[in-house]
């Protein structure tokens, strides 16, 4: 069935905000006096916040009394640098070009608090082109619960059950799922190695975004 909408994750699935995230990381870890870590070792991680990039840099327990202040740390770098290389992935642009011209509603449905998620989404000049964003904060849960997404359809007025979503991780799937929407998973995103995509129950998957083109002109 053709998509009414099309919503996607922001971190690893629309935007490849992971090398501005690893810098944030390592600056942190300058800061306190600890190696800095290859990119290749932070990107796994990024989907899953500042928190996990602290337990990945510090081993830090989230309960350990440096824990909260490393973390303030790390979002006020972060918060500073929000558009130093971040990007939408490389082919992503066409297909948002690909909805906006066939007159499918497209939005955001991620888990980053809406004081990082907006001026991130201004800094990319998507702010008038996305036609919702739901940041982690916007509704009184999370994914991988299903509220965000459903709330977006509504904003919307789109059926979920018409409505796609995309995103590079298990709690995605389960949220898109719970909410009746077709999931995608996107296979180039940050893939944590305890979250395997071959568990992350999708109805697709797409290597690349391009690939949605395809998917898309089947439909649209």
């Amino acid at each position: 069935m053709p998509p009414r909408a099309v919503l996607f994750d922001l971190d690893g699935t629309l935007v490849d905000t992971g090398p501005d995230l690893a810098f944030a990381l390592n600056r942190t870890l300058e800061h306190y006096r600890y190696p800095t870590l290859p990119y290749a070792k932070i990107r796994p991680v990024v989907s899953h916040g500042a928190m996990a990039l602290i337990e990945l840099g510090f081993g830090l327990a989230r309960d350990s009394p440096a824990f909260a202040e490393r973390r303030g740390f790390l979002l006020d770098v972060y918060a500073a640098n929000l558009c130093r290389e971040t990007t939408l992935f490389a082919g992503m642009s066409k297909v948002l070009g690909h909805l906006e011209r066939h007159s499918v509603a497209w939005g955001v449905v991620t888990n980053k608090p809406a004081w990082l998620t907006n001026p991130l989404i201004a800094a990319l000049d998507l702010a008038n082109r996305a036609a919702c964003v739901i940041s982690g904060d916007t509704c009184s849960h999370r994914k991988p619960h299903p509220e965000p997404i459903l709330h977006a359809c509504t904003l919307l007025d789109a059926d979920p059950t018409q409505t796609w979503y995309v995103g590079d991780a298990g709690r995605d799937m389960q949220a898109g799922r719970a909410a009746g929407c077709t999931t995608i998973g996107a296979l180039y995103g940050y893939i944590h190695p305890d979250d395997p995509a071959e568990q992350w129950q999708c109805d697709l998957t797409i290597a690349h975004p391009e690939q949605l083109l395809t998917l898309l002109r089947d439909d649209v």
